[in-house]
């Protein structure tokens, strides 16, 4: 099937590319909704810009729609951007969220597309687990109990999930982020040609919850 996947930069969006890829479809695009503001009912959002870097990255061009942000209207953006793609189906990296799911799959139907939701209802610890089996992903963004600045920039691994593990015994934090409690970048998968580094970043804590905001990245070889 020849897919458009809607990427963020974030783990979940990523990871469905590569399980598109390695079940034999094809990726032609990539869709980026970017909110005029950070927030967003349907959308990641942070360190949006850098979804063009992840577009030379693995050679899959990009379509941008920037979003006002508004609850509903967010609907009509993507449908905007996915009308100017000529594909099958759109490729979503939706684990739980009914909302988010339910809301694509009605865009699927009023333009004929199939949806493709490797991910959807997945173990969210056996998921996080292949995911660093194949990805570098750091996070940036937190926003939950348990979570403070140490957090920001930090690499996934079998500590990591442990210790997501650990606060979701303690707090319910979803090791997954489904929730919102956190937000991530991959710095490379199987897919990119080339790597992202982090070259200048620049930690924002706000009292509870704080942003590692990406001030300047480069592609390097692998």
């Amino acid at each position: 099937m020849k897919l458009a996947a809607l990427i963020s930069g974030g783990k979940d969006s990523s990871f469905a590319i590569f399980k598109a890829l390695q079940e034999g479809h094809s990726v032609t695009d990539l869709i980026t909704i970017k909110p005029a503001n950070e927030d967003s009912y349907m959308f990641h959002s942070a360190n949006i810009h850098l979804t063009d870097l992840i577009s030379l990255a693995s050679g899959i061009p990009l379509t941008v729609e920037t979003s006002t942000g508004e609850k509903e209207k967010e609907l009509d953006d993507l449908k905007k951007a996915l009308s100017r793609v000529k594909v099958d189906g759109i490729a979503v990296g939706a684990i739980e969220s009914e909302y988010q799911a339910s809301r694509v799959r009605r865009i699927c139907e009023e333009l004929g597309l199939k949806m493709y939701a490797p991910l959807w209802h997945h173990d969210p610890e056996s998921l996080l687990r292949d995911m660093i089996k194949y990805m570098d992903i750091r996070i940036v963004k937190v926003a939950a109990a348990g979570m403070d600045e140490s957090w920001l920039g930090r690499r996934f691994d079998e500590k990591m999930i442990e210790d997501l593990k650990a606060l979701n015994r303690k707090y319910r934090v979803h090791i997954a982020g489904e929730g919102g409690e956190y937000e991530t970048l991959v710095l490379d998968a199987p897919y990119y040609r080339k790597r992202i580094d982090l070259i200048e970043t620049r930690n924002i804590w706000m009292g509870d919850h704080g942003i590692m905001k990406v001030i300047r990245a480069e592609l390097a070889e692998k």
